[in-house]
């Protein structure tokens, strides 16, 4: 018989259509038999099969959250990161994506997909691999819930018998709700609402198609191929489910290539939060757990606290600003790091990504590895995989480093591991990592509440709360609390004090000479308003010789201070005890209240998962409930001397926000080792510190005016931006005579001390009111040079 090629390749396809009709016969054969196997072996199990409770009253582990007064979420704690989200509240285009890639027909079975089962082994046997899953929504929600994952064919039963009674108790709706509530997507998050905060900084309802597909690609391998681990991965199952999306129409064409083209940036994992108020968290989570124990990681605890969101925000930026331009004025250090790169392109790759992962980017410091180094350009390439070029001003900062004759420590080279941040241009830039630290504290004074925290340059690589657990020598920023002491003993503003030479022997101190020296030249006999002005040592050391140290100790001890920590010697006068930055901020809330000592508090109120309220603060308020601890009229005549210390003293800077009711002390420690400033206006008390963690000088040309101050304006710039103008009036028990205030009960031949260590007698003194008179004299001259 003739051979017929032409039959030979009709009869092929012939054979190919026979072969898989007898496998899908073979298929409803075996599902029939499945079918009865389970019908069989149900009435064996369904008695074992565990009640539905924990679907119906879903109780999830809620982590702790931490926000602020504004409602914006700034901490999360627990094993879990889990949001639960109502089923109205999931954006559609993000069950659309759930639905096409774990169970396009989720709607249309009854928990158990046989159709998908069999077009699955069907597309497997044409491929000759497992291609597709056979396992529903519901399914997985009763695997999820009730059984463990191990491949048996008892816990296989289980789960269908389980899938069959879970769609018979619940709508499609509440099924599809637990599951997207309940599944585990990598970095601890359970859930797509809060995977969309742990990937993309959002929330579930902002994502767009692009994220959505991304997302719904993590359930089948969520450890190992979310977009923090691997993001080659992620994509590639991003476009997968892209694709099906489109296949089944809900999605047209040009949506596909937009979401295809769309570049993702996933959020590091420091940075989930709108606003950086990890230091403010982490106070929240050890008041939770002192109380709760354990559970406060678990049962949905909602802390609201007095923080604000702007100002929080403009805290720590005011730090982190302020830090890294006190580190570049001291110059380039070097490389973190250095990697040695293959020639292999991968090889180099793998090494650049093991490298980095050794250095975390810190905020908005990028660590990058060098891949070209010159002296005009450098190209390095950070965590994310793009290149980036410096050039020109982006190079100043690390010149040296890329000269010639750098020395080892010093050179910037191929495989150097260095920082990179934009400038305030935009400009990418070499930069490095601070080793000083910073803290900002900003409270009110009315009644204490913490309105922003920042205890350090950042909270992840350095838990130290320097707000709050800093002991640091206060320096000058301690001198307003003498000098309230003294208003007390009846010295004013007026009073002159001797800005000479002062010193104590060996006998005097029980230990050895004691010469205390000033910045700049001593005046002479000078008011006690221009000695804080220009903080004068001497003539604060004056002051509290003259109402003695143990007075002032006992005084200031009402603001707070521990006496045990400033101790009743003279030195006291130039700050040599230690306060905490907080208790800096709450001694100079008295000053701006009026008088009151108020307690600061930061937990506003605590919720539980229903939202029931669990407590409440109830706070002491100045001129209601607080302790007055100052007079009325020695707070004002303090806010006065304060406030000629911003306008026309050390703090004249502040002068840059154009108000003319702030008030504050700088603050420089012996050797430049602290550098502070403590300043307010009526709504806002504000505290900012710069020094080493393990002191030593900050530069013999730092100061508190450079170093700290910028920070305070900075920060109060944006706090006080729309607040009006304060200005109080005199209070009963003040006099004004002259023009300089007064203690009513401490006039001028009324108890008013007129001078100290001056050589003029006490004005105090009626008898000899000639010498007082000349005394006055002198003082009105020097007054006359401050109007």
């Amino acid at each position: 018989m003739p051979h017929h090629p032409a039959s030979s390749r009709t009869a092929q396809p012939r054979r190919q259509a026979g072969f898989l009709a007898i496998i899908v016969g073979l298929l409803a054969a075996l599902i029939a038999l499945v079918g009865l196997i389970i019908a069989y072996v149900g009435v064996l199990l369904v008695p074992k099969l565990p009640p539905l409770d924990v679907l119906t009253n879903f109780q999830p582990k809620v982590p702790l959250r931490v926000y602020t007064a504004d409602h914006v979420l700034i901490g999360e704690f627990g094993e879990e990161r889990r949001s639960v989200v109502k089923f109205a509240d999931i954006p559609p285009v993000m069950k659309q994506a759930i639905l096409a890639i774990e169970d396009s027909r989720f709607y249309e079975h009854g928990g158990v997909d046989y159709v998908g089962v069999m077009r699955a082994v069907v597309a497997d046997v044409t491929h000759g691999s497992a291609t597709q899953g056979g396992g529903t929504i519901t399914m997985q929600v009763a695997r999820n819930f009730f059984l463990t994952r191990e491949k048996t064919a008892t816990r296989k039963l289980y789960e269908v018998m389980m899938a069959y009674k879970i769609e018979h108790a619940l709508t499609k709706d509440q099924i599809l709700e637990l599951y997207m509530n309940q599944v585990y997507l990598g970095q601890r998050a359970y859930g797509f609402a809060s995977a969309s905060r742990v990937y993309f900084g959002k929330d579930l309802r902002q994502i767009d198609l692009a994220q959505a597909a991304m997302l719904a690609g993590l359930p089948k391998a969520p450890s190992a191929n979310n977009p923090v681990n691997n993001f080659k991965r992620a994509k590639i199952r991003q476009e997968y489910i892209l694709k099906r999306m489109l296949e089944l129409n809900y999605i047209n064409q040009a949506q596909y290539q937009a979401a295809v083209a769309e570049p993702i940036r996933v959020v590091a994992s420091s940075n989930q939060f709108a606003v950086h108020g990890e230091y403010v968290a982490e106070m929240v989570r050890q008041t939770l757990y002192a109380q709760y124990k354990d559970d406060a990681y678990t049962h949905g605890y909602e802390v609201t606290t007095t923080v604000n969101s702007v100002d929080q925000d403009a805290a720590y930026k005011a730090v982190r600003t302020g830090v890294m331009d006190y580190d570049r004025r001291h110059g380039y250090r070097g490389p973190e790091g250095l990697v040695q790169l293959p020639e292999n392109a991968d090889d180099r790759q793998q090494a650049i990504d093991d490298a980095l992962e050794q250095y975390p980017d810190n905020g908005d410091l990028l660590a990058a590895v060098v891949l070209e180094a010159s002296s005009k350009k450098l190209v390095v390439q950070p965590s994310d995989g793009d290149a980036v070029a410096l050039s020109g001003d982006g190079l100043k900062f690390a010149a040296r480093a890329l000269s010639a004759n750098a020395s080892p420590k010093l050179r910037i080279q191929i495989g150097s591991v260095v920082r990179i941040n934009k400038d305030a241009k935009g400009q990418w830039q070499i930069n490095q990592l601070p080793q000083v630290e910073g803290a900002l504290i900003a409270i009110a004074p009315e009644n204490g509440a913490i309105r922003a925290l920042v205890g350090g340059f950042e909270a992840d690589g350095n838990k130290f709360n320097h707000v709050t657990q800093a002991w640091r020598q206060p320096g000058s920023t301690f001198k307003p609390f003498i000098y309230s002491a003294a208003l007390e003993k009846g010295l004013a503003p007026a009073t002159l004090v001797n800005d000479a030479p002062f010193s104590l022997t060996a006998e005097q101190t029980g230990n050895q000479q004691w010469d205390p020296k000033d910045d700049d030249q001593p005046e002479g006999p000078i008011t006690l308003r221009r000695g804080l002005q220009k903080s004068k040592n001497l003539v604060a050391i004056r002051t509290l010789n003259y109402i003695t140290p143990q007075y002032a100790q006992q005084y200031a001890a009402q603001f707070g201070f521990d006496p045990a920590k400033n101790p009743a010697y003279l030195t006291m006068a130039l700050g040599a005890g230690a306060v905490t930055p907080l208790q800096l901020a709450n001694g100079y809330a008295v000053f701006a209240n009026g008088g009151y000592r108020v307690a600061p508090w930061l937990i506003a109120q605590v919720s539980d998962a229903r939202g029931t309220l669990i407590s409440q603060a109830k706070p002491t308020v100045a001129g209601k409930d607080a302790p007055r601890i100052i007079s009325a009229g020695n707070a004002f005549i303090m806010d006065s001397l304060l406030q000629s210390v911003a306008q026309h003293g050390t703090a004249a800077n502040s002068n840059s926000l154009k108000r003319t009711d702030l008030a504050g002390k700088t603050g420089t420690t012996n050797d430049a080792v602290d550098g502070w400033f403590a300043g307010y206006q009526h709504t806002m008390v504000a505290v900012t510190w710069l020094g080493y963690d393990q002191p030593r000088s900050l530069g013999s040309r730092e100061f508190g005016a450079q170093l700290a101050l910028p920070l305070w304006i900075s920060f109060m710039d944006k706090a006080l931006h729309n607040v009006p103008m304060y200005q109080a009036a005199p209070p009963d028990d003040v006099a004004v005579i002259d023009g300089e205030l007064y203690l009513a009960d401490k006039t001028p031949g009324n108890g008013f001390v007129a001078g100290v260590d001056v050589g003029a007698p006490d004005a105090s003194d009626a008898s000899d009111a000639a010498n007082a008179s000349d005394v006055a004299e002198d003082r009105s001259k020097i007054l006359d040079l401050f109007k």
